[in-house]
């Protein structure tokens, strides 16, 4: 790749690093390449990553499965961290996102259930939420999110605090059951319950309280539980 590939590309930082891709638009395809889009890559790498995991992913085996040279690749993605930015915002994408309704709770609940189903279903993505937030598909949901929060009554501070403690929720629990099913060993869970059991002295209210016994409450039952304590936050607070 020469020189010129990159001369009407967009500025990055002060410091040379590029600017988030959310903030550069893509460019014109090159001809002497194999066609590429971003929904091409992106489409490509979510599924390297559900087969290997963000560590399995590396621009060279990205180009491998696009039957493309990485050169080619490049012209679109300046680094990896822009193809893992465009794969979180995928995923954002397969998030129902309903149209308002007259319970703003029920929004909350339809939104952040079909977010902890979509990075269950892609275990890699929790570990990923953090990074620039700025695609199309994460701030329509984040603003379908604080549009309820809104209708609810939470303004200023409180709206942040309250967008945050949701999506800190979600996200926590969506990491916690990935980790423990990405051990391929459904005894797991029961094993460390087993060890609790066998130790009450040590441990006399996790094992009265049930800690880590899956047969008394379901993961889903325990996720809109705890949801609906968040949502039962007064907004005047």
């Amino acid at each position: 790749m020469d020189a010129t590939e990159f001369s009407d590309r967009p500025a990055g930082r002060p410091d040379g690093r590029p600017a988030p891709i959310w903030l550069r638009t893509e460019p014109a395809r090159n001809r002497r390449t194999t066609p590429l889009t971003r929904q091409r890559i992106v489409t490509a790498a979510v599924d390297l990553l559900d087969r290997t995991g963000v560590d399995g992913l590396t621009m060279r085996r990205l180009a491998e499965l696009l039957a493309v040279t990485p050169t080619a690749l490049y012209w679109h993605v300046a680094t990896r961290d822009d193809v893992l930015d465009l794969a979180v915002d995928h995923i954002f994408g397969e998030v129902p996102l309903p149209a308002a309704g007259p319970d703003w709770r029920d929004d909350v609940r339809t939104l952040t259930s079909g977010w902890r189903a979509a990075m269950l279903r892609h275990p890699w993505a929790p570990s990923l939420i953090g990074r620039p937030m700025l695609g199309p598909h994460v701030l329509a949901r984040t603003e379908f999110l604080q549009s309820a929060l809104v209708r609810a009554g939470f303004t200023g501070v409180h709206l942040a605090v309250v967008t945050r403690l949701v999506a800190n929720y979600v996200i926590g629990a969506a990491l916690t059951e990935a980790t423990w099913r990405q051990t391929d060993d459904p005894q797991v869970r029961a094993d460390a319950r087993r060890h609790l059991v066998a130790n009450p002295a040590a441990y006399p209210t996790l094992v009265a309280s049930g800690h880590l016994d899956g047969t008394r409450w379901s993961d889903d039952d325990l996720f809109l539980r705890g949801l609906d304590a968040i949502l039962a936050i007064d907004p005047g607070r």
